[in-house]
């Protein structure tokens, strides 16, 4: 039986939510699109919305937060957000009834939940404050990390260091420059995506992960993949070009079904 098992509910630039299970213990890093298909997915995964103990959020953009408002009326549970972040999101239209429910923390955090120790990292993204989630699982004597980022405009030693040494990723593969900037989005947009704040690339990707694999990950899951600029196909082939001979496990999550790591 796994110690844990993660999965990416949805994955891409309409919405983001992944769900991370062990023992009796679920919990749920981002909450984008809608209440509805939220819940759908956590059906789809085998995991009752009422199971939940936690939401992370990485910041506070509508495609990871999108779901909240709706979904905490039916399923109060406790939402740790950074205090930036929080009061972005508070300043939305809204976002009131979300409030009560927010455990408010510093940028750089340490929460335990169960058998998981999640710990925040800062990410360079055009949002009040951005972070991604280291988090260890310890289960009889076995301790498990896993690095989770999907908001990455460029790679920093913050990033670096909350990814390397983590068996597993879940890592951003935002776009494929050459889709992106031949593509529909307003130069300003490409602009903004393309910069050291916005998303990854392919290519910026694929380098990541040769670090990550040089420091000891065995399975990454490529994420926040847009449905306008990339493929998984281009995704996927960038990544495992970078890692061939390595036999580390690579797939790409799918922005509208269940994914697992």
């Amino acid at each position: 039986m796994n110690d844990y098992r993660l999965r990416l509910l949805y994955s891409g630039s309409t919405g983001n939510a992944a769900l991370l299970e062990a023992e009796d213990t679920a919990i749920l890093i981002d909450a984008g699109k809608s209440a509805r298909t939220l819940c759908a997915a956590l059906t789809e995964a085998g995991c009752p919305p009422e199971k939940l103990s936690a939401v992370f959020l990485t910041h506070e953009h509508s495609d990871h937060t999108a779901a909240l408002a709706v979904f905490l009326k039916r399923h109060p549970v406790p939402v740790h957000i950074t205090e930036p972040s929080a009061a972005a999101l508070l300043a939305c239209r809204g976002s009131a009834c979300v409030a009560p429910h927010l455990v408010v923390h510093p940028p750089l955090f340490s929460v335990q939940v169960g058998p998981f120790c999640v710990s925040s990292f800062e990410t360079p993204h055009d949002s009040r404050y951005s972070v991604g989630y280291r988090v260890r699982v310890c289960r009889e004597g076995r301790v498990h990390e896993i690095g989770y980022a999907t908001d990455i405009g460029h790679v920093t030693d913050s990033v670096l260091t909350g990814f390397c040494g983590c068996e597993a990723a879940v890592v951003e593969c935002n776009h494929d420059e050459t889709m992106l900037m031949t593509g529909p989005y307003p130069e300003e947009l490409k602009r903004r995506i393309a910069s050291a704040r916005g998303h990854l690339s392919n290519a910026d990707c694929a380098a990541l992960a040769q670090k990550l694999v040089a420091a000891g990950a065995k399975r990454l899951l490529l994420a926040h993949l847009s449905e306008t600029n990339n493929t998984p196909e281009l995704a996927l082939a960038a990544v495992t070009a970078a890692l061939c001979g390595t036999g580390v496990t690579v797939r790409a999550a799918a922005p509208d079904h269940v994914t697992e790591l």
